[in-house]
């Protein structure tokens, strides 16, 4: 599987990168096989988080093992130094690892989220503290709402974090407010060298009244030729990789997906684009 830098840290991530929020509620047995599947196709990075339900018991035994093999994220929701210390500390005890290589500020999905996060006194302080003593490498921001391109480029002027995660896909793209963000947030990371990772590449639109199929809180793209449309489309893009969605039924075609990508060229995302229009994007729910 193709491998990318993420940015300044220098890691060589495969553009695959296991989301472990597919662990949310799932048995043993389950993340066992996905973690196998992950393991044979060479993916090298894994994003967890408290938040996730159940991944970090269900990730425990394998990095047990297997801790040398992988780029390791986690995150905090938190936003103050003293919840975030304490939470970084709880995730690294339930994960049974010494250190983090990314700790990262989670679902900021607003300008009052990252006033409290960087204030005196909030969670980036924790995180600066958690990097002093060893317990992470670097720090990095994530975000999943159709703020998230203006607030991290705020976020950036505030403090030089070293990865950003954010959704894109060939449906949101169809916002040209969101479009427009997101390629200027892309251009600035790649001006400082900051890594990009992408949440949401095969996100269709909001459930809305239709039933859930799936434990991810959009509606995927479950057919193999729009999972890899979806693929295509965000790493025809200057990122590193993608986060697998958090569905462990939908692993497979993705990360096969991911290990057949071809670039779009200007024309084919155009015309993706198109046809990403006749769908609602995940935010207008």
């Amino acid at each position: 599987m193709e491998k990318r830098r993420l940015g300044r840290t220098g890691h060589m991530s495969t553009v695959a990168i296991f989301g472990a929020a597919a662990f949310y509620q799932v048995a043993q047995n389950v993340a066992d096989e996905a973690m196998e599947r992950v393991i044979d196709a060479g993916v090298n990075h894994i994003d967890v988080a408290p938040s996730y339900g159940q991944a970090e018991e269900r990730l425990r035994p394998w990095l047990t093992y297997e801790r040398d093999r992988f780029f390791l994220g986690c995150k905090t929701m938190e936003r103050t130094k003293e919840e975030a210390a304490v939470e970084m500390r709880r995730s690294l005890e339930r994960l049974q690892v010494d250190a983090f290589d990314l700790y990262q500020l989670h679902a900021v999905t607003s300008m009052e989220e990252l006033d409290r996060a960087t204030a005196k006194g909030g969670a980036l302080e924790a995180a600066l503290e958690g990097r002093d003593e060893g317990l992470t490498r670097f720090i990095g921001i994530t975000g999943h709402g159709s703020e998230t391109p203006a607030v991290f480029l705020e976020a950036l002027d505030r403090f030089d974090f070293d990865t950003v995660l954010l959704p894109l896909n060939f449906v949101l793209f169809t916002d040209p407010v969101y479009k427009r963000r997101t390629e200027r947030l892309l251009l600035r990371c790649k001006q400082r060298d900051v890594g990009v990772m992408i949440i949401k590449a095969i996100a269709k639109a909001p459930w809305g009244d239709r039933p859930k199929r799936y434990s991810t809180w959009y509606q995927p793209f479950e057919d193999a030729a729009h999972i890899q449309q979806g693929v295509d489309f965000a790493l025809s893009h200057d990122v590193t990789g993608l986060c697998t969605a958090a569905e462990v039924t939908l692993l497979p075609a993705f990360l096969r997906a991911c290990e057949r990508h071809s670039p779009m060229d200007a024309d084919q995302q155009a015309a993706l684009l198109e046809e990403g229009s006749a769908f609602t994007t995940i935010f207008d729910d």
